[in-house]
């Protein structure tokens, strides 16, 4: 069993890694938000966003409509269906993105964790309410990262996680 469990897995790698690799979608800011609010977001990549794109993308933390379709990382053991993302959450999960990549820290296709999910440090545990105290926590520590460190050079401060003075990680 364990054989055909490894077998199943080198064939996917292969099949992924031989695949012609799809363009990447680099829309605006307010396209890829348009894009994600009409479910109509088509890459399997994250944008190829930069700092300069964050301030904007901050402007959407708080707006909880919900996403039913967006890229997912193809480690993630996550098994569909989906939950209802959270278009403030993905948001910040797109900054994340872009702070993992310009440090230099591991991804994979862009994607700064395997979920847009936020778990705590301690318990492991997920936490899918979005409209849980948790989420304003992040929301506000993202936002004071940003806010405290915007006028330096971003390879300055990107090494530092927002997330780091709090109970919280992305998943």
């Amino acid at each position: 069993m364990k054989i055909k469990k490894i077998l199943l897995v080198l064939a996917l790698l292969t099949s992924f890694f031989s695949c012609k690799k799809e363009e990447i979608n680099n829309p605006e800011v307010d396209s890829y938000i348009r894009q994600l609010k009409t479910n109509s977001y088509e890459s399997i990549y994250l944008p190829e966003f930069s700092s300069k794109d964050i301030p904007a993308l901050l402007t959407y933390i708080n707006d909880n409509s919900v996403v039913n379709k967006f890229p997912s990382n193809p480690v993630s053991s996550y098994a569909l269906p989906l939950p209802d993302y959270r278009l403030g959450i993905l948001v910040l999960w797109t900054i994340e993105s872009i702070r993992v990549v310009s440090s230099g820290q591991k991804h994979i296709m862009r994607f700064p964790s395997q979920n847009p999910f936020i778990q705590t440090k301690s318990a492991g545990g997920w936490i899918t309410d979005h409209n849980d105290e948790a989420y304003s926590i992040i929301r506000r520590a993202y936002s004071n990262w940003w806010h405290k460190n915007k006028l330096k050079e971003f390879g300055s401060y990107c090494q530092m996680d927002p997330l780091e003075n709090t109970n919280y990680q992305w998943h």
